[in-house]
């Protein structure tokens, strides 16, 4: 498995590389530059200016030699400066990461939570009225718009229904306790994590009842109901341990979207969260923070499909990694 892991992390170097360069070679691309905002900023600059500016930040030179000064102070663990917060992206990006970590890492908990119990009733029951109302509930969950029930939330639990914050991370006091102030945090996390995991429990009630459908007709549920096995052993496993390779997949997958794709939920309800943040640097051309984000979302997206992989063996012991 060693020999596994190390020849999967050298893939995921590669890979990142190739990614960074080419959204590097993208932002190059876009229109507007650091001296662009300066000569805006200033009518009066002049030629000669505009031409040591461009030098001094090494906007003169070739992409590819652009992309390697920028990569070796990555490296370097050097990150870099945001021109739009005028801080280090370390500063901005630390607590953002956290916020965004832990709204997704909610989301998940309360989506799989749900959603495994509903999959699984909804196989057992196959064609029953219960299978039907689940359907419509994961069918209705797959087909809203994102930006809808987020609004739809805030009007009944921010608006009519007055009990929790309608946007925001978290309440400014400095004389809170720790308890108050986790019980807060909670209070604002409510509305968006109840957003994002609503999108993400149809797709996990669909994938977890075709799983379970699927294990369920294998012949070695037959044999284990010919032993004279009891239903929840049958059940769990048996049934359930088998459909639990392709709900490993999607759920290691979703946990990498939602972590760097929850833009929609974070602007609608404010949250100080990396989805937010990359969307506003690339709107102001905040070249090293929307980079640097990028970045780690595509090694979450690579590092949660390596333990994907690793979990195929636990939940399948027939599975080798020689």
């Amino acid at each position: 498995m060693t020999a596994y892991i190390l020849r999967r992390l050298l893939q995921t170097v590669v890979v990142i590389l190739l990614l960074s360069y080419f959204c590097y070679l993208l932002m190059t691309l876009m229109p507007g530059d650091p001296v662009d905002e300066m000569i805006m900023a200033n009518p009066e600059i002049t030629s000669a200016d505009i031409d040591r500016l461009r030098a001094l930040h090494g906007l003169d030179q070739p992409v590819w030699v652009r992309y390697w000064n920028w990569a070796s102070s990555i490296a370097s663990g050097d990150l870099g400066y945001s021109r739009t917060y005028r801080v280090p992206v370390t500063d901005i990006l630390g607590p953002r990461l956290l916020n965004t970590f832990i709204l997704a890492g909610a989301a998940l908990l309360v989506a799989l939570i749900v959603a495994i119990p509903l999959g699984v009733w909804a196989a057992l029951k196959k064609n029953s009225s219960a299978d039907y109302v689940i359907n419509l509930f994961a069918f209705a969950g797959i087909s809203v718009p994102s930006f809808w029930i987020a609004i739809v939330l805030i009007l009944v639990f921010a608006v009519y229904i007055p009990i929790f914050p309608a946007g925001g991370t978290g309440s400014i006091a400095f004389d809170m306790t720790p308890w108050e102030s986790f019980v807060d945090r909670l209070k604002y996390l409510v509305l968006p994590v109840l957003s994002l995991s609503f999108l993400s429990i149809g797709t996990y009630v669909r994938y977890t009842r075709a799983a379970m459908l699927e294990a369920m007709g294998n012949d070695y549920i037959r044999t284990a109901r010919a032993k004279g096995l009891s239903w929840p052993r049958i059940y769990l496993m048996h049934g359930f341990r088998n459909a639990l390779i392709p709900l490993i997949t999607i759920t290691a997958l979703s946990f990498s979207t939602l972590f760097s794709g929850a833009i929609i939920t974070e602007t609608v309800f404010a949250y100080q969260g990396v989805g937010q943040l990359v969307f506003e640097s690339i709107q102001s051309n905040d070249f090293n923070v929307a980079m640097v984000a990028f970045m780690i979302s595509v090694s979450m997206v690579l590092l949660m499909n390596l333990i994907a992989d690793l979990l195929y063996g636990v939940a399948d012991p027939r599975i080798s990694y020689a």
